[in-house]
């Protein structure tokens, strides 16, 4: 408090120095203030420092001017609200010659008018024009180059814009308060512009006054009483949670209110959550970007499922949020899944569903909110479909009753009184460019930088504990301790880049605050937080990639001057019991399992766990609808074509390398264009085929040239054994010149992985398992790895019919021990573990 009641220097001793000098009625003076947040403190201090004197109006700039009488605004005026400035500036750009480039350079226009309109408001509307002469030579300074000729027109159009805008402001430069007789203006740790414009108007009535004085960095003792206690934490999560300690140890001894500064928006979320989780009374100043809220995830899903080529997972997405077809939304994703439909638009979606009536429904609905977005259309009324959609859909109600959803809907004038009879509506309708024709893509990209730009702030608590600020507006408020997080080099770098499009050059030349005087501010608003009674700097060693980072350099100045002490862990340790799992032992006997595949019986060999949770409760994992093709998809394709050619190839021979060629590639496109494969997904295989066809011609000439004849592909085939019954398709089946069975059997696999399948023929369990399926008592087994760099390779199984054998006899064997009650434990060797189904449910982490 010896800011604001030093008896000399105090700042309410200098404000009533101020009204002495001048002889000023209090009730005629006016006292503007940096933010708001001090207006309920200054004027109980007030009050408490001079109980029998009037007490002057304290305001800050926004708080007078919503107080005066609205002026009237005009189309072209930049009204610093996003949703209305976006369309002005996409109007400017289009009349400038540059409406194809509308959409992505209004954001960008509309950032540097928002820099520049500061300059433009401070100056006298008589003088503006002056100052535009300036600034038509400024902007462009540096922009010669015909490279830069985009900058440079953007540049203009900015200057041009901030001319002709109308501003709120403009009201405290004209001769309307002859009720004040004195205005004193408490600048904080930056310049207003606006301060300028006053002392041209006000003249001997305008006071300007420092709210602090200013502290030199370069004295310990001008930082901090007492050192401040360091935290070097980890990575981010101890970061946040350490962070949490600090906040709960200050309030258990009664140390708030706490100031709770950091300037990562991912940090402070997370320690706001895990606060709210203990109760703490919180008030948020800061907010968070509305772009990054649950209401605006539910709203832009909605606008992603009328893409004319959403896909199906971005459908369900939707659904699953949309209270009017949540309960109907399993089945149908239980449909889509099975069958693999990558995009919704696919006419196979709706023959799916056609027997389902709800799955049939919710796809009907669907359609028709996709239909209704397939036009161009106003801004207004695409804020009317997007609420229909929101009714229809049912999260209308849920977002009204929502903090966050009640402030997407106000800024994207979704509410229905906002275009009924609200000014806000009538300035949409009236803004430049508002009756422009949108398409979907447009539009989204104007809902996605509406919220992108507007935050929201919770309602804060009667009596708050913890206080979430930025750093600059700790400047005159009294906490009782203050805790500084995210000060690394990266979150907490006093001397970033300024944002915005403007170089330096161009700041410089227009008057903008240079990259020199922000670090200034900023380390001021640093050395500022070290006066508080106690300080607590926590920042991280490493970033979420592992690579080590540095502390700020404010903190490694405070550790070279400020005596700094590293402070003691704030969490409690706890004991925690040790608690291992040991491995399961599920007993299998009461489902026995009457069909045997190659895969099926594998996964008993490797892990019968495994067996026992995917083979035998059937439990599998959820396919993805939106995955890449890989190289699984590759071998599905490379399999068909190949079972095509040769069967064409049975059917008409060709001789010739050439014509064999001509024939394996038009099989190729024909089984391309049936299977609709993605192009650009493809292109790595597409690529690399011509390599893998010729290396695959040259080795079924070699083939061919044993007398090998082909027989079949693409073949089923059961075999009954005893009571089971094994099933299995076969890539390829030949005949060889001794009447003897080839099987065959295609990899697209690494050549060592498909040479070691066949080095110990008792562990190969599919090639054994192929020749049980067949009824003849000898036969042979045959690997083709298909492959570009090393090209066609076969790997026969030299002992296949003994690894037979050997499989039948274990096969029945082990069906007659699972039968018998014999434990199915899980093994956790190898690399069957590495990528297992079921490692989640062994839980194979936590065993003995």
């Amino acid at each position: 408090m010896a800011l604001w009641l030093q008896p000399e220097t105090g700042v309410l001793a200098r404000i009533a120095g101020c009204l002495r000098a001048t002889g000023a009625h209090p009730a005629r003076a006016v006292v503007l203030l940096p933010y708001a947040q001090l207006l309920p403190l200054v004027n109980r201090l007030w009050v408490q420092q001079y109980p029998d004197s009037f007490v002057p109006r304290f305001e800050t700039t926004m708080n007078w001017r919503s107080a005066l009488a609205p002026g009237a605004w005009h189309s072209m005026d930049i009204r610093f609200d996003m949703a209305l400035d976006l369309l002005t500036a996409q109007s400017l750009l289009a009349a400038a010659g540059l409406g194809a480039q509308q959409e992505s350079l209004a954001g960008l226009l509309v950032q540097s008018a928002y820099q520049l309109a500061p300059l433009a408001a401070a100056c006298v509307p008589a003088h503006r024009d002056a100052w535009a002469q300036d600034a038509r030579r400024h902007a462009v300074v540096g922009m010669e180059s015909p490279a830069l000729q985009m900058e440079a027109a953007l540049a203009r159009i900015a200057v041009e814009w901030v001319l002709v805008s109308g501003y709120a402001s403009d009201v405290f430069l004209g001769d309307a308060f002859a009720d004040v007789d004195l205005l004193i203006v408490m600048q904080g740790l930056t310049a207003e512009p606006l301060v300028q414009g006053l002392q041209q108007v006000w003249g001997e009535r305008l006071v300007c006054l420092d709210l602090a004085p200013a502290l030199d960095a370069a004295v310990p003792s001008a930082v901090h009483s007492s050192p401040a206690k360091l935290h070097a934490c980890q990575d981010g999560e101890d970061e946040a949670q350490r962070t949490v300690a600090c906040v709960l140890r200050h309030i258990e001894v009664g140390r708030y209110p706490l100031a709770l500064v950091s300037t990562d928006r991912a940090l402070t979320r997370r320690v706001r959550c895990v606060l709210d989780g203990f109760g703490v009374q919180m008030r948020d100043e800061t907010g968070w970007k509305l772009s990054t809220s649950a209401a605006a995830a539910q709203l832009m899903a909605l606008l992603q499922a009328g893409t004319w080529n959403a896909s199906t997972d971005s459908v369900l997405n939707w659904l699953k949020q949309a209270p009017a077809y949540a309960d109907r939304s399993d089945t149908l994703e239980v449909i889509l899944r099975r069958a693999g439909i990558r995009e919704w638009r696919e006419p196979a979606l709706r023959k799916l569903t056609q027997d389902d009536e709800a799955a049939a429904a919710v796809v009907q609905s669907v359609d028709a909110w996709r239909q209704s977005c397939k036009t161009s259309m106003p801004l207004l009324d695409w804020i009317a479909l997007l609420r229909l959609g929101l009714q229809t859909s049912g999260q209308w109600e849920p977002l009204v009753a929502d903090g966050p959803g009640a402030k997407v809907l106000a800024v994207l004038r979704l509410q229905p009184d906002v275009q009924d009879d609200n000014s806000e509506g009538e300035a949409l309708a009236q803004a430049s460019g508002a009756g422009r024709k949108l398409d979907l893509a447009a539009f989204t990209h104007w809902v996605n930088q509406v919220l992108e730009a507007a935050s929201y702030q919770p309602d804060y608590p009667a009596q708050e504990q913890v206080v979430i600020l930025p750093m600059s507006q700790m400047l005159g408020r009294p906490f009782a301790a203050v805790v500084l997080a995210g000060c690394d080099e990266v979150r907490l770098n006093p001397s970033a880049e300024p944002p915005g499009a403007w170089t330096a050059a161009q700041r410089a030349a227009l008057g903008l605050p240079s990259r020199a005087t922000l670090e200034a501010a900023f380390r001021a608003a640093w050395m500022h937080a070290l006066q508080t009674p106690v300080v607590d700097v926590v920042w991280r060693t490493s970033d979420d990639a592992g690579e080590s980072l540095m502390p700020s350099v404010l903190v490694q100045l405070l550790q070279w001057g400020g005596n700094p002490q590293q402070a003691p862990e704030p969490r409690e340790l706890r004991t925690l019991l040790a608690a291992p799992l040991a491995r399961p032992l599920p007993v299998g006997n009461a489902l026995p399992l009457r069909q045997w595949s190659a895969s099926a019986y594998e996964d008993l060999r490797q892990c019968p766990y495994r067996f026992f949770a995917l083979r035998q409760l059937g439990l599998r994992e959820a396919d993805e609808l939106d995955s890449e093709l890989d190289k699984r998809d590759f071998g599905v394709w490379l399999h068909e074509v190949l079972s095509r050619f040769h069967q064409r190839l049975a059917t008409s021979p060709v001789d010739g390398l050439a014509q064999q060629r001509a024939l394996l590639e038009a099989t190729s496109q024909a089984v391309s264009a049936e299977m609709a494969l993605a192009e650009g997904e493809f292109l790595p295989f597409a690529a690399s085929w011509p390599a893998v066809r010729e290396g695959y011609l040259r080795w079924m000439q070699e083939h061919d040239a044993r007398s090998a004849r082909f027989t079949s592909a693409e073949t089923s085939h059961t075999q009954r054994l005893g009571s089971l019954q094994l099933v299995g398709r076969i890539d390829r089946t030949d005949t060889l010149a001794d009447g003897q069975v080839l099987v065959v059997d295609y990899k697209t696999e690494p050549l060592a992985k498909t040479r070691a399948r066949v080095k110990e023929p008792l562990e190969d369990t599919q090639m054994a398992f192929y020749a049980a399926l067949l009824p003849h008592d000898t036969v042979r087994g045959m690997y083709v790895n298909v492959g570009e760099k090393d090209g066609t390779k076969g790997c026969e199984q030299m002992e296949l019919v003994d690894a037979r054998d050997a499989l039948i006899e274990g096969l029945m064997a082990d069906v007659a021990a699972i039968a018998g009650g014999a434990a199915l434990p899980a093994l956790g060797e190898g690399v069957a573990c590495d990528f297992c189904d079921a490692r989640g449910l062994c839980r194979k982490d936590f065993w003995v």
